[in-house]
């Protein structure tokens, strides 16, 4: 499985985009259960959660700057 990429997520809605994070939150917070209750059998979905949490975080930051700059040329 590879990492997802950041194209992907700029092809995002924003509404899309925030039901995303929070779904990614749930699934980082489910797997940190797992972990401690020693029933996690996928280690490697930490790395590729944070990635897209990472990746997704990016956007809506980026997002947020451009709308911030298009007000303020007004």
């Amino acid at each position: 499985m590879s990492l997802p990429k950041i194209s992907e997520a700029r092809q995002l809605s924003d509404i899309q985009l925030s039901e995303e994070i929070v779904t990614i939150k749930r699934k980082l917070f489910q797997l940190r259960l797992q972990k401690a209750t020693r029933q996690l059998e996928k280690p490697h979905e930490f790395k590729h959660f944070r990635h897209r949490l990472a990746q997704l975080l990016t956007v809506e930051v980026e997002r947020g700057h451009a709308a911030v700059q298009s007000t303020n040329q007004e």
